[in-house]
């Protein structure tokens, strides 16, 4: 008779710095599993027949395979086998919402905590990258050229398919680091930018070409690309970096940022180095972000690192309602974020030098659920107070940067300026132009977008082929 396995019901915890320690610093927070801890929580998968933690990934990721393979040891082997569809798993295991995508369809989860998937390719990852990345598999150059615009997400998980796929692939991105939103959006205590640039340039291994501070649409447009440049398709993959705000009196104050510039000032161009590096970002003693996604807690993370006596995550809805990862959402409070609730700010208040000074709020209630199917919230009327701050974040998402969009011939757009595309496969109305990510969707997740980089690969190049044939 077979062994009966013994069930281990909760996730091995993941090492992170003191909470204490780690509000004065930018280092990464979690540390990541060793070696035992990571064979250890491999041997928790079931290996279940169905594997239906597969039907949650968007780059379709073998996952019982990698995680048997990490059980036996074979961490070379268990690194290869994610590699074959996911082209940034140690940005994957960082930052990619398995609680809500393969772990969430994990067997053990139905009883106990699921198996650590995230955790063990971060592991995968990480053990790979500090021995140095094995070369590759590449198909025969096929003749085909492909331009990919944008560097985030989507167009490096489509050009890095591609590329094996034997295709020529140049990559022009606006900002001078490629990443996107990898390098100027997530700080590093989340996920430290030199396991990016590891990963990109694991992708020029590859062959692709990166061409940094190339704003297409103005130094050549889509159809520039194809039609004297000579590419023959185009992924569009310039994410969602329009910031939205809230258009309430006081909203142009001094001491008011997007989200958007609040980060990309942090992480990308290095304030949080100042005077080290010359980008200086002015925090006030008491800040308030407004709005509850990862975008928000990072932001507020992020303004206590920077010396903010406080920090603070205003949302309209209830604690329940947070769009946020719960790991993000404990981190922050482990951290000392405070949160005003059922929040939402009607006006800011400046002093005589158009400094905030404050915002004035009215409280909520929920009521019915509306089309995203949360509790509506309400405002209680008389319920208005103002909120002592003098820095405020606005961190209510983003919207499609119009520039590529609007300068590219017969491409249809929607109502909010994305980009219409074939979710089956990324082809856009214009022929040998394809599009995925923020840009189709507005702000999503990382591996959305990585999974939209992926359809449009395979569809670019069934499109190639034909053309061939």
């Amino acid at each position: 008779m077979a062994e009966k396995k013994e069930i281990i019901p909760k996730k091995h915890p993941m090492p992170s710095q003191d909470p204490r320690e780690r509000i004065r610093n930018f280092n990464e927070v979690a540390l990541g599993y060793d070696e035992e801890t990571a064979v250890a929580e491999a041997k928790r998968c079931l290996q279940c027949k169905k594997e239906p933690c597969r039907q949650g990934c968007p780059v379709e990721v073998d996952i019982p395979a990698f995680i048997r393979l990490v059980a036996q040891r074979d961490f070379a082997g268990a690194i290869k086998k994610i590699k074959e569809k996911n082209a940034l798993p140690a940005v994957c295991g960082r930052v990619c919402p398995q609680e809500n995508q393969c772990e969430k369809y994990c067997t053990l989860g139905k009883k106990h905590e699921p198996v650590g998937i995230g955790r063990l390719e971060r592991f995968c990852a990480d053990w790979e990258l500090a021995r140095g990345v094995q070369p590759q598999e590449v198909a025969l150059p096929t003749g085909f050229k492909v331009a990919v615009v944008g560097s985030g997400p989507a167009g490096l998980t489509c050009a890095a398919d591609l590329a094996k796929l034997g295709h020529r692939v140049t990559i022009f991105e606006a900002l001078h680091v490629a990443g996107g939103v990898l390098m100027y959006g997530i700080p590093e205590f989340r996920l430290p930018k030199r396991v990016v640039q590891a990963e990109i340039e694991n992708l020029k291994k590859l062959g692709v070409e990166i061409v940094t501070n190339a704003v297409v649409g103005k130094f050549a447009t889509v159809d520039d690309l194809m039609e004297e440049e000579g590419f023959d398709a185009v992924f569009i993959g310039t994410g969602a970096g329009l910031p939205y705000f809230m258009n309430i009196p006081g909203e142009n104050s001094c001491g008011v940022y997007s989200a958007n510039e609040f980060l990309t000032r942090t992480n990308l161009m290095k304030a949080y180095l100042f005077p080290e590096w010359d980008t200086p970002i002015k925090v006030g003693r008491k800040v308030a972000v407004i709005g509850g996604g990862n975008v928000a807690m990072d932001a507020a993370r992020t303004a206590l690192r920077l010396g903010a006596e406080e920090s603070w995550i205003v949302y309209r809805r209830s604690e329940k309602e947070l769009p946020a990862r719960h790991e993000e959402v404990e981190h922050a409070k482990e951290e000392g974020i405070k949160f005003a609730f059922l929040t939402n700010p009607v006006r800011i208040l400046a002093d005589e030098n158009g400094w905030v000074k404050g915002m004035e709020c009215l409280r909520y209630e929920l009521g019915e659920p509306d089309e995203s199917g949360r509790r509506r919230p309400v405002p209680i009327p008389g319920s208005e107070f103002v909120m002592e701050v003098d820095t405020v974040v606005v961190a209510i998402g983003q919207a499609p940067n119009p520039l590529v969009p609007r300068t590219t011939r017969g491409l249809e757009l929607g109502k909010k300026g994305n980009i219409v595309a074939d979710p089956q496969t990324g082809a856009t109305s214009k022929p040998g132009v394809f599009a995925g990510g923020d840009v189709v969707t507005g702000a999503a997740t990382v591996i959305l977008a990585m999974g939209a980089g992926r359809v449009a690969a395979r569809s670019i190049h069934d499109y190639l082929m034909k053309k061939k044939a």
